[in-house]
This record gives structure tokens, C-alpha cells and sequence, in this order.
């Protein structure tokens, strides 16, 4: 007995209480003949009764109510067989008054012989007078609308919340339907929503729907609702309970956000300025606004780009001169507007700052007043909109970008009747600053795609000479903006022998370095061809290029690295490639020899309309290095076609090479009109648009040089011979009609052929050809190539070749299988 009184006396934990926590309930024990044998602190404090004036006295004495034996036999009864009790007893504290106590009495346990049972309790009073305080706070108080409906529907309680919500006083909704009172509101949705909450007894959260409210008419609300069944004591559905939420700037916040959100994605679509200001404006309309237009200034729309502000350039011009890049209106053909597209504007909103454009603020006014002098006087065909479209509030944000002043957006209502706030500045602000952006961009591609595309013309030939060999025709179309101009490029270069030289090429990537570097490999082709490389030789020495340039670029970019992985940076390999095709036909012989770097073969159409693609070894592309390049000869038929060009023209999304080249094989066979205009036709019919890469096609038509243009003399190893062979060019040259060349002809074959005969090998072999130009060769079988000389004064020879490049146009030397050729070449008169 003392060991439970003093676990029943042990101190109580101290701290707050919780309605589910019985530590700090009252307890007591009580054997089965009703002594009271244990005490706790809890009941003390409950009933105010130390243990000295409970413990060993009957249980009886503490009820304040009347006695009922059969009920406290009931419960030993049950508690005996292993279940407890709970129940609500009044017990009589202390100082006389009852006290209401929720009883638990535990299944029966015995302390040493005696059966004892433990009853623990809490006041039941307090407990209720808080809870019911908390009730009438939340359903009269709330700041949650609450409503109570029949069966039918019909309103039978709602509290203050619902009743400033919706603008209806209580005692018109009472007894009637929502439908009755609000049918603006999605009144049938939400009666179906609580019908369904009836039958199913399913509660139906967070329902959001936008409306009108009779207590705010001019602006619309958003709403969350909650709806449950209210079940009786019996388990039957008596009504249904609805609480209500006004979520209006939640629903506003999380609006604007979703449409700052949706314009990263349909604001910047291309890369063109005055698309992407009217990509602004089409978005901005009646999501945000019901007009706006987007002016920028001339600059931003200039091809070249230049001349934009910057923002620390100073005072801005009192009237910036600017141009209607886009505008859009819920209103079909803008009427509101005073200015066209592609039209000059000076537009600024009141109080006209310019400096606005540089460092302002964006421009808020709630509401427009047309009558303000600073609109009737200053912009009266403004003022006269604004009054007659309805426009009433206004949002106007400069433009900039990387410190540069693009122009201004401006945003206004008329239909909408609800004006612009400080949130939707915020909005404004961001879309005008993504939007500017993109125009930034779209400005900064434009000037670079311009000058690649300026570069890439006028680094390409601008007249064609194919002589009397070769009628050519040629088409260049640069890549669509979005992809940038290549390094696509082709060429015709006039050799020796009244042969020409047909080259096209393209560089891997785009832009002005891509163009830049097509320059280059261009002038280099023109140097080796000119040195009378053969195809194969000059493609390897073109490698070797690509090779060297690639270095330097790998080279400067780690000189220029100040990423903080430079290892990684390094680590990467600057790869500068192009394919070529480089071809050299003898007008003399009708022959075609050609090589190619990874380059598609040519196309050949023979006169009587087949059509072959002959294929020298593919070779790699320049670039690579270590892999030798092979050149192919083949013979062409005279007036046959043969057509030069890049992957561009023949592979496509929708096709693979193979089947391009097929289709334009089929192009230039089936045409009998002039060059220039199957150019032209081909790449149209075959090339899409728009088009991902650059396009370079050069036609070439082949003609033979007669039998009467061409004369060779076999040359005896004997300097008396000199004089017959001189003789008979001075002949030829008089028969074709060329006797003011005569002379001139005389003195180069007599220096030419009598070099040959002194210094070089035989067989020796001079030969004449009148094309474009008149061209003389001599032949020999000697590898020395001659040296041009400048002898003193008192020097006996040594003036042969100085006194050649004198009367000649120009003059060189080429190698043969056999040999090598001196040739030198007259203008015709």
C-alpha cells in the first residue's frame, strides 16, 4: 500500500497540455470495497484534497451526485472481466462545488491480496467553454465564407464572410438557391457539384472558378471552394457545408507568372527584329492588355545594326526618332492606332521625357486623361483615340538591353475595364525585358549575318572568264539567317595553255569566321593554280593549309583562355576542315583532270543528254593530314555540261545526297535554255527554303579549241634551227590575221626556243595557240626550271626571260610527265 501511494504521489511532468495527453490527468486507486488507496497531485489539483484527507476513506464521499450501486456494479462487473469504462461523473471538490470530470476506469489488478482498479479523469468544463468560443470565432468570425444547405439546396445558415463575398444580405439567401441569387457565378456547375456531394458523400476540395460579385461588379474574383456532407446521429445525409475562399491575388499572382513563363517560349521564335517585336505585341494582347505596339528605334532596324544608344551616352534627343515595329490589338486592324507599321514615331508618354529611354522607370497611368493638355495640345490625334476607343490606363516600358537602348513598348487598356497596377508594371517590366533580349539578339545576328554575307559576295568572283574553252554560269545563295551564312565558295581560274581551272569548296561552320577562312583557302587555290599545280598536288599543299590554320586557331584559343577549367579547355581540339573539288580542262585535248578532298563528285551532262557523275577518289577532307590525294582524267565530248557543287544544293532533311544528285542530274538534262537561266532554274527547284546551308552550283559548258588554232613544230637540237622555226611562227601569226603581234611573237619564240635548245633536253617542241589569248610553249624534257635573271651592264647574256616578261602579258613554267613547258602569252590587239 505505502509503494502505491508513492508511485501515485510521484511529481508530475511539467509543460503545456494537450487534449490527447493524459500525463497530467487526475488519478486515483480504489480497491474493490471502495477505499480509496492511492492519491496523485492530478487529483489534488482537480479536486482540491490533499491525500491525507482521501486516502483510506470511501470513494463514495467525492460524488456530488446521487448514489447508483447497480451502475458502479455494472462497471466493477466490466472492468473485472479485462475492459474498461469511461463516462462523465460529477465529483464534489474540496470548497463544495461539483466539478464535471470525463472518467476512465482501467480493467481490475490487485496490489498484494487486495483488487484494485486505477481511475484516471480531466475536467470536462473548461475544455468545453474554450471549444465553444472557438466555434462561434470561426463561424461567424472567420475569414472563410461558410453556408449550410438543405437537401434541396436551399441556404439555411451562412456566416458574416459569405455574406460581404457575395454582396446578397443573409435574409435574401436564406430559404432560397444559389442559382436564384448569383447566376453569374457558375451558379449551375457549383449546384452540380454539391448535388453530387449529396449522393455520393464524397467532399469535393479546392474547386477554382472565376465571377462576379453583386458586392464588386466591375472586377472579376477568383474563388476556392470546399465542399462536404453534413451526416446525423443516424448516418443519413441531412445537408450540405460549403466554405469558400476569395483567392483573387493568388489566382492574379500565379496568372502573370504563367504569362511571364509562356513568353519565354513564344517571344524570340526567330532571329528578326521586327518579328520579335511583333511576337511581343501578338503575345501581350488580350491575355494582358487590349492594345500594344512595340516602336525601336532606326538603328535597332537597320541591316547593319549600328548606331543604337548606349545607355551611358548621354542626353537622349528631345524626339527620338523611331519606327512601329509591331502592334496588336483585340480590335481587328489596330484602329486605335495613329501609326502604321514601318511607319517613323516620336510617341512618348506624358510628362515626354526622352532620357525615359535611357534611364527611366516604366510609365504607369492608372487612368488616361485625354483632356490633359499634354495630350490635346502635344498629340491631339492620341487624345482623339483615347476618347473614342475607350482607352483608360497605360504602361510604357523602354527597351534596353546590354547597356543599349532598343525603344519602347506600351500597353493599354479599353475593353478590360480593370486598370493596370504596381503587379502588372512588374509583369510589363519582364516581358518588355525578355522580349528586348531577343531583339537584342535578333539586331546583333542581323549585323553579323549581313557583313558574313558581304564578306562571302565579295570574297567570291564577280565575273567569270572561262575564254573560248569554257561558257560558264554560276548561282551563290548564303544560308537562311537562322543558320547562318557557310563557307561555301567557287571559282574559275584561267592556266596556261588556254586551260581553265574550276574549283568549288566548302568550310565546316558559319558565320564571318567560316567566311573569313573560305577567303583564304580561295586565294590560296588561286596562288598553287597559278604555280601549275596538278589537282592532286594542289589539294595536298591546301591540306597542309587547313593544317597550319588549325594550329594557330587551337593556338590562339588557349592564349585567350580565362575559364577557370583550363585544362578542359585545352583539352579540346580547334578543328578548321573544308571539302574541295579542284578540276583543270584542256580545251587542246578536250580532257578533264580533277581531284577532290571529301567533296561530292561533279555532275557531267554529255550533249545528247546522259548523265554520269564520274568519281575520283573521294580523298579526305582538308584538314586531316597524313593521306594522299588522287586525281582522275576523263574526256569530255565538246558542248558537253559539266556542273561543280556543294552538299547544300543536294541533301536535305527530306532526301539524302544520293537521291539530290539524282534530281539535279535530271534538272540539267532535261533543259535547253541558256546557262545562266538552268543556273538559276536548278537551284530553285531543288533547294528548299528556307535553307539550312550555304548553295554554290557553277555550270560549265565545254568547248574545243579547232585544229586551226593549234600548230607544233618538232625543234632540232641545233641553234641553226633557230631562225626556221622563228620563221614559221612569224607565218602563223601573220595567217591568223595577228600582224601587229608579229614581231613581238618573233622575239619570244627566238629567246624560248633557243634557251631550250642551249640548256635543256630533248625532244624539243614549240607550239602555238590562239584562244583568248595568244600563247606560245616550248617543250622540252629537261626538270630545270628556268630563272629569271637581271644582268649588269657589262654582261653578255642573261637577258633572255627579263626581256620575255617584258613583251609578254605573262609568262611561266609547268611540268609535265615528261618535262616541263616555258609558256608566255600575248593580249590580242
Amino acid at each position: 500500500m505505502d509503494s502505491a501511494r508513492e508511485a501515485c504521489d510521484a511529481p508530475t511532468p511539467a509543460g503545456p497540455r494537450d487534449l490527447l495527453d493524459a500525463s497530467t490527468d487526475a488519478a486515483a486507486i480504489v480497491s474493490a470495497a471502495g477505499l480509496v488507496v492511492g492519491w496523485t497531485r492530478g487529483a489534488q489539483a482537480l479536486l482540491g484534497r490533499p491525500a491525507s484527507e482521501v486516502v483510506g476513506r470511501s470513494a463514495a464521499e467525492l460524488m456530488a451526485m446521487d448514489r447508483d450501486p447497480a451502475r458502479v456494479a455494472a462497471v466493477a462487473a466490466r472492468c473485472r472481466d479485462g475492459m474498461g469504462w469511461s463516462g462523465t461523473v460529477s465529483l464534489r471538490h474540496r470548497d463544495g462545488h461539483p466539478v464535471d470530470v470525463d472518467l476512465r476506469v482501467s480493467a481490475s489488478f490487485r496490489i498484494g491480496d487486495d483488487e484494485c482498479f486505477l481511475l484516471s479523469g480531466r475536467r470536462r468544463s473548461e475544455e468545453w467553454a474554450v471549444g465553444k468560443s472557438v466555434l462561434d470565432g470561426f463561424l461567424t468570425r472567420s475569414p472563410v465564407g461558410m453556408a449550410v444547405l438543405d437537401l434541396e439546396l436551399r441556404y439555411v445558415w451562412l456566416n458574416d464572410t459569405l455574406e460581404r463575398f457575395g454582396g446578397v444580405p443573409r435574409e435574401q439567401r436564406l430559404g432560397r438557391r444559389l442559382s436564384d441569387l448569383l447566376p453569374g457565378l457558375q451558379a449551375v456547375t457549383i449546384e452540380g457539384l454539391m448535388a453530387k456531394v449529396l449522393e455520393s458523400g464524397v467532399p469535393v476540395t479546392d474547386y477554382e472558378y472565376l465571377g462576379w460579385s453583386w458586392a464588386d461588379p466591375h472586377r472579376r474574383h477568383a474563388y476556392s471552394t470546399s465542399f462536404f456532407p453534413l451526416v446525423g446521429d443516424d448516418g443519413s445525409v441531412t445537408g450540405v457545408c460549403y466554405m469558400v475562399q476569395d483567392v483573387t491575388e493568388r489566382w492574379h499572382a500565379r496568372r502573370l507568372l504563367s504569362l511571364v513563363n509562356e513568353a519565354g517560349t513564344r517571344v524570340g521564335t526567330t532571329l528578326d527584329v521586327m518579328r520579335t517585336a511583333q511576337e511581343l505585341a501578338d503575345f501581350a494582347v488580350s491575355g494582358f492588355a487590349d492594345f500594344v505596339i512595340v516602336d525601336l528605334l532606326e538603328p535597332v532596324l537597320s541591316t547593319e545594326g549600328h548606331g543604337t544608344w548606349l545607355t551611358d551616352a548621354g542626353p537622349a534627343p528631345a524626339r527620338p526618332v523611331m519606327r512601329r515595329a509591331g502592334m496588336c490589338s483585340v480590335r481587328e486592324g489596330c484602329p486605335e492606332a495613329v501609326a502604321r507599321i514601318g511607319d517613323r514615331v516620336d510617341f512618348l508618354p506624358p510628362p515626354h521625357d526622352a532620357n525615359l529611354l535611357i534611364d527611366g522607370e516604366p510609365i504607369l497611368l492608372p487612368v488616361l486623361d485625354p483632356s490633359d493638355d499634354l495630350w490635346t495640345t502635344e498629340q491631339p490625334e492620341r487624345s482623339a483615340s483615347i476618347r473614342e476607343f475607350g482607352l483608360h490606363s497605360l504602361i510604357s516600358v523602354p527597351m534596353r538591353a546590354r547597356d543599349t537602348v532598343l525603344g519602347l513598348a506600351t500597353f493599354v487598356r479599353s475593353l478590360n475595364p480593370v486598370p493596370f497596377g504596381s503587379d502588372d508594371v512588374l509583369v510589363a517590366r519582364e516581358l518588355v525585358a525578355r522580349a528586348a533580349l531577343c531583339v537584342d539578339n535578333a539586331r546583333r545576328y542581323t549585323r553579323e549575318h549581313t557583313a558574313a554575307v558581304t564578306l562571302q559576295r565579295s570574297l567570291l568572283p564577280h565575273a567569270l572568264a572561262g575564254g573560248t574553252a569554257l561558257e560558264l554560269a554560276s548561282t551563290y545563295l548564303p544560308a537562311d539567317p537562322t543558320d547562318g551564312v557557310g563557307g561555301d565558295w567557287f571559282d574559275v581560274i584561267p592556266l596556261s595553255g588556254a586551260r581553265v581551272g574550276l574549283v568549288v569548296g566548302d568550310v565546316v561552320g558559319h558565320g564571318i569566321a567560316a567566311a573569313a577562312t573560305m577567303g583564304r583557302l580561295r586565294t590560296a587555290v588561286q596562288t598553287l593554280a597559278d604555280m601549275e599545280m596538278p589537282p592532286d598536288e594542289l589539294l595536298a599543299h591546301l591540306d597542309d593549309l587547313v593544317l597550319r590554320l588549325s594550329a594557330e586557331r587551337t593556338g590562339a584559343e588557349q592564349a585567350d583562355d580565362t575559364a577557370a577549367d583550363t585544362a578542359a579547355q585545352q583539352g579540346a581540339t580547334a578543328f578548321l576542315g573544308a571539302t574541295c573539288l579542284y578540276a583543270v580542262y584542256d580545251p587542246v585535248t578536250r580532257r578533264c583532270v580533277m581531284a577532290r578532298a571529301g567533296h561530292p563528285p561533279p555532275v557531267v551532262v554529255a550533249p545528247d543528254g546522259r548523265v554520269s557523275f564520274p568519281e575520283p577518289p573521294a580523298g579526305p577532307p582538308l584538314g586531316l593530314g597524313g593521306m594522299a590525294f588522287e586525281a582522275t582524267e576523263i574526256e569530255l565530248a565538246e558542248n558537253s555540261l559539266i556542273g561543280l557543287f556543294t552538299d547544300g544544293l543536294v541533301e536535305g532533311a527530306d532526301r539524302d545526297i544520293e537521291q539530290g544528285m539524282t534530281r539535279l542530274g535530271e534538272v540539267l538534262a532535261r533543259s535547253d535554255s541558256d546557262l545562266e537561266t538552268l543556273c538559276t532554274s536548278a537551284v530553285r527547284q531543288l533547294v528548299p527554303v528556307p535553307r539550312p546551308d550555304d548553295v554554290a552550283l557553277l555550270l560549265a559548258r565545254t568547248h574545243a579549241l579547232g585544229a586551226d588554232r593549234v600548230v607544233s613544230w618538232e625543234v632540232p637540237v641545233d641553234p641553226a634551227a633557230v631562225a626556221d622555226v622563228r620563221a614559221r611562227a612569224t607565218r602563223q601569226v601573220e595567217a591568223w590575221g595577228l600582224g601587229d603581234l608579229a614581231m613581238t611573237s618573233e622575239l619570244i619564240v627566238s629567246e624560248l626556243v633557243t634557251n631550250a635548245v642551249r640548256y635543256a633536253a630533248p625532244p624539243i617542241r614549240l607550239r602555238m595557240l590562239l584562244d583568248s589569248r595568244l600563247t606560245c610553249e616550248v617543250s622540252d624534257a629537261s626538270s630545270t626550271a628556268p630563272r629569271l635573271r637581271h644582268a649588269r651592264i657589262t654582261d653578255e647574256g642573261g637577258r633572255g626571260l627579263f626581256l620575255v616578261a617584258q613583251l609578254a602579258h605573262r609568262w611561266g613554267a609547268r611540268y609535265t610527265a615528261d618535262g616541263k613547258i616555258i609558256w608566255a602569252e600575248q593580249e590580242l590587239p
